[in-house]
């Protein structure tokens, strides 16, 4: 018989250590999350903020971080929940939602700042292209960069995300950058880019930011299958929407948010004083009650053996 050698002998139980639950359970990349927080000695402890981007089911969540030693710190935060405030009522976590919500996220956090006036953005045309600009041998994202302020910047935090060309993650970003951010990317996880070609077509993430692509499904849909069309895009037709009109939608969207970026007054809690807890009972009525379904559940068990 060949010699064996026993690894998980005692002396390895007695040195393992089990990974962090948030490990275990898979929701936190921490090689990943290290890097994105380590931040230089020399920085005085300076935060790495982070554009945090996470998709659900239903809605897109954006928001910006900083880790601190008892836990991370979110100062700004936009949710693709509070699109219908700005005329997006449908479509919440599609690509045209995900660049609406990195927008959104982008102005306020500006606007808190106070770099809202100095960094617009693209404001004025929404091109696709990656815009950069470099001063003092550095590059930054931005068009153009203030001598006396520099742009806002932030690491993308996409989680566990796959970071495959064409996802939504990646629209949120491109809405953050459009909206004055400084957040470090390229063309290569934008739909448009070619990998074997390395050519990047904007006008095709052009399209995308604007709903083109949805307005090109209904369109089929509605010719080969309008009662599939009419199932499928209820939402659309019950407000009144076609394909044609999303790109003016959006525009108006992009707009709104620009004009007014500040989170909605919050609601002020109102309790409903007619609302009572019911009495406790005594313990003479505990056994009552508890009598009463003993007797039940007894006539049952005789109902059945005369049946029988």
């Amino acid at each position: 018989m060949p010699f064996v050698k026993l690894i998980k002998n005692k002396a390895y139980f007695k040195r393992y250590q089990v990974k962090f639950r948030r490990r275990r359970q898979g929701k936190t990349d921490y090689r990943a999350r290290k890097r994105l927080c380590m931040q230089a000695k020399d920085k005085y402890n300076q935060p790495k903020w982070r554009l945090v981007v996470r998709i659900s089911n239903k809605y897109v969540i954006a928001q910006i971080t900083k880790a601190l030693i008892k836990g991370d710190e979110c100062v700004a935060s936009a949710y693709s929940s509070e699109l219908p405030r700005y005329g997006l009522k449908v479509g919440l976590k599609n690509y045209a939602a995900c660049y609406c919500t990195g927008l959104l996220v982008a102005r306020r956090i500006l606007s808190k700042l106070g770099l809202a006036e100095i960094y617009t953005g693209q404001d004025e045309e929404i091109t696709g292209e990656v815009v950069k600009s470099e001063m003092n041998g550095k590059t930054y994202y931005v068009d153009e960069v203030n001598e006396d302020k520099r742009p806002f910047h932030a690491n993308l935090d996409i989680g566990i995300r796959s970071t495959t060309t064409g996802a939504r993650i990646f629209g949120v970003m491109k809405g953050a950058a459009d909206g004055g951010l400084d957040v470090p990317h390229n063309e290569k996880r934008f739909p448009g880019y070619d990998g074997e070609t390395k050519k990047f077509a904007a006008e095709v993430l052009h399209d995308r930011i604007f709903g083109q692509h949805i307005s090109e499904y209904m369109e089929e849909m509605r010719e080969e299958d309008p009662d599939q069309y009419k199932k499928f895009f209820a939402s659309y037709i019950a407000l009144g929407l076609d394909g044609d009109g999303l790109e003016d939608l959006y525009t108006e969207v992009h707009a709104a948010i620009r004009k007014d970026p500040s989170p909605a007054a919050k609601k002020a809690f109102s309790p409903d004083k007619k609302f009572k807890n019911q009495a406790k009972k005594t313990l003479a009525q505990r056994k009552l009650d508890a009598q009463a379904k003993k007797d039940a559940l007894n006539a049952s068990e005789d109902d059945e053996e005369d049946d029988e």
